[in-house]
């Protein structure tokens, strides 16, 4: 195997790692400050390394702002409300099952791209993964079981929100981003500078300073879910997606949740339930099954009436390399 890809695929299980183990750094620092606070403090610590990377590489430019406005739109849906949405629901839930969650976000990806693009693959494969994908999200959610559940269902219904941004995020990616062709660290930078700026207008700074009781916890923020898990995520995702190709970079989306698991219940002493473990597979198979329709469609010839604009963007998988350093 040449060096380079052997790189890719260290590259590969190392950023399946970081992002299996925001979930655990997320619910650490929310027992000292806000959800908001959390989300504020990890995109400052991930912009700081991205814009002096990006200001070394020479990516930034002025004239990238007149597209400011679809800066803004990303930075909303694939950083502030993304991470909004999972510190909140990793607050209130086992870092073990708001993992599991996460792993549904290919299929949010799915159903967003079926209803606004027009090239996603719509088929038994891609419907019937769908299908598995919320069949495995109620059993960990339990709705049935009402306020009696143990599990928030406030929670739940954050982390899919969370993950319904991040699917609305790939499909305005594709449509109005990608076409630019502005090197993706810069848009990574554009994108946490300004959700930077929207989440100082509206996150209430006080008591932020109480994290600094916790230095395990102060560090897992800054260093783990900032430096690591937003900033050198972006990087580790390019370098991946620039040497295995965007389908199978994109599958990096599988180690997270098992990662979340293993460090939940083996490292912390979480409970685990053989119900949401069933349910963490059923989701994956899912993921899987989708994954593989989106590769057969990558091969297949284009059809006759598709024009080379379209044949030249990404498929969904490609889009994740925008914004999945939000684990």
């Amino acid at each position: 195997m040449p060096r380079s890809r052997f790189s890719a695929h260290l590259a590969f299980l190392a950023l399946g790692t970081i992002w299996g183990s925001n979930f655990l750094f997320m619910k650490w620092a929310a027992e000292w400050i806000t959800p908001g606070q959390v989300t504020l403090l990890r995109v400052v610590a991930g912009f700081i390394p991205l814009a002096l990377y990006a200001a070394c590489q020479g990516v930034l430019h002025r004239a990238h702002w007149r597209h400011l406005h679809h800066f803004v739109v990303m930075a909303l849906l694939a950083t502030a409300l993304y991470y909004l949405a999972f510190a909140y629901g990793s607050s209130v839930l086992l870092s073990s099952v708001a993992g599991m969650l996460s792993g549904a976000i290919p299929l949010f990806t799915f159903v967003a791209a079926a209803l606004f693009l027009r090239n996603e693959p719509i088929n038994a494969r891609s419907i019937t993964a769908t299908l598995l994908g919320i069949i495995g999200i109620a059993l960990i959610a339990r709705p049935w079981q009402g306020l009696q559940a143990d599990v928030s269902l406030a929670g739940v219904a954050a982390m899919l929100g969370g993950a319904m941004c991040v699917g609305l995020s790939f499909v305005y990616a594709k449509r109005f981003v990608m076409p630019l062709a502005i090197p993706s660290l810069a848009l990574a930078t554009y994108q946490t500078g300004i959700a930077t700026l929207l989440l100082l207008a509206v996150i209430d700074l006080e008591g932020i300073l109480a994290l600094s009781n916790d230095g395990v916890a102060l560090t897992g923020l800054v260093i783990g879910l900032g430096v690591l898990g937003t900033g050198l995520a972006y990087v580790l995702y390019y370098f991946i997606v620039g040497e295995l190709g965007a389908i199978k970079a994109s599958g990096v989306t599988y180690l997270p949740p098992v990662v979340a698991v293993i460090i939940g219940v083996l490292l912390i002493g979480e409970p685990i339930r053989g119900l949401d473990l069933l349910a963490m597979a059923i989701i994956l198979v899912g993921v899987i099954l989708l994954q593989s329709a989106r590769q057969k469609q990558e091969v297949a010839p284009p059809k006759p009436g598709d024009s080379e604009t379209e044949q030249a963007l990404p498929r969904s998988g490609g889009l994740e390399a925008s914004n999945h350093s939000g684990r």
